[in-house]
């Protein structure tokens, strides 16, 4: 793809004319379903190329996966590296609905995490909801391993990775995503060798169900402990799943088992708390958990405080951490 990045965006219409017909569904501020299928999304965060500083130390280009589906991820790779690096693939957040490898705020986010953690970054731009409802971004997630597979013999970037050493990774929706395609690839461990999952790293990942949880119910009476609302996080799964169904379908659910080492970063003023810990909770010895205290929902790409800036620093770290001092189960 080279510098060009594939992008679609739609200016939300402030008084809801549209030759579409009436809006059905909606979260505020951020995307428009109408009764005709027609989908609008507001350009909340600006997309922007794989450029980045020289002095950071790390190469940025942009790849086609699928052309078809016009699916393709922007890898980040450190510059000056002696031996082979470990691969993460990452899914951004959005709800299953919004969001890109090219928004600003992930590009900024992922090149310090390349840099940081000595490691290569293959942020993935997957299909979105509604248009694709899930599980096609699982899909997209497990069709990325298998090229990667394809690819892994006649590429440059591939012979820079260490394919046995594979991360999957994803902040809220994203985290969701990394999680159960980890889930699927384990039955699919003997057709993916050489390449190996060998952890997960879920971001605040976007769990949900139909009865509430304190942390939820904490949240609908003061909005701003979290930038996800709690009638936002409906309304995403309203998009996102299949039709007619509700927030007990097995999407929104962590797997029964897990599978493999998985790192959970939870933020304290997250509506999501409860649904993290809970998925942690008698898993000690494959889930290490980790609570930031003080921030909420997307404080790593969103939030603009000292403290969302000095704790994104501590979660690097233990990203770190956890990457290059790891046990394989």
């Amino acid at each position: 793809m080279g510098a060009t990045t594939l992008t679609h965006v739609m200016t939300i219409d402030p008084y809801n004319t549209n030759i579409h017909g009436p809006v059905v569904d909606e979260v505020e501020g951020l995307i428009k379903v109408y009764k005709d299928g027609h989908v609008e999304r507001s350009q909340l965060v600006p997309c922007v190329g794989p450029s980045l500083p020289l002095e950071l130390g790390v190469a940025c280009s942009d790849i086609y996966i699928d052309k078809l589906t016009n699916v393709w991820a922007r890898l980040y790779v450190p510059v000056d590296t002696n031996s082979k690096l470990p691969l993460l693939v990452y899914f951004h957040g959005g709800g299953f609905c919004v969001g890109s490898a090219s928004w600003s705020c992930y590009h900024e986010f992922l090149a310090r995490l390349s840099a940081s953690s000595r490691c290569m970054v293959m942020s993935v731009n997957y299909r979105l909801a509604p248009e694709n409802p899930l599980p096609a971004a699982y899909e997209d997630g497990v069709n990325v391993i298998y090229w990667l597979k394809k690819r892994r013999s006649n590429s440059l970037w591939a012979k820079l990775c260490d394919l046995s050493r594979i991360f999957l990774v994803g902040d809220s929706a994203g985290g969701n995503i990394a999680h159960h395609v980890a889930a699927r690839l384990a039955t699919e461990a003997d057709d993916l060798k050489p390449l190996r999952i060998v952890g997960t790293i879920l971001i605040q990942p976007f769990f949900g169900g139909e009865a509430r949880t304190e942390s939820e119910r904490g949240v609908e009476n003061n909005t701003k402990s979290s930038i996800l609302t709690l009638a936002a996080s409906d309304a995403w799964w309203r998009l996102a799943l299949p039709r007619g169904e509700n927030r007990e379908h097995p999407y929104c659910k962590p797997a029964k088992k897990m599978v493999v080492r998985t790192l959970v970063c939870v933020a304290e003023m997250d509506v999501l708390m409860d649904r993290e810990i809970e998925m942690c909770d008698g898993n000690e010895e494959v889930i290490k958990r980790v609570v930031y205290k003080g921030v909420g929902h997307a404080f790593h790409i969103l939030g603009k405080s000292q403290l969302a800036q000095t704790t994104t620093d501590e979660m690097l770290c233990h990203i770190d951490s956890f990457i290059h001092h790891y046990d394989p189960l």
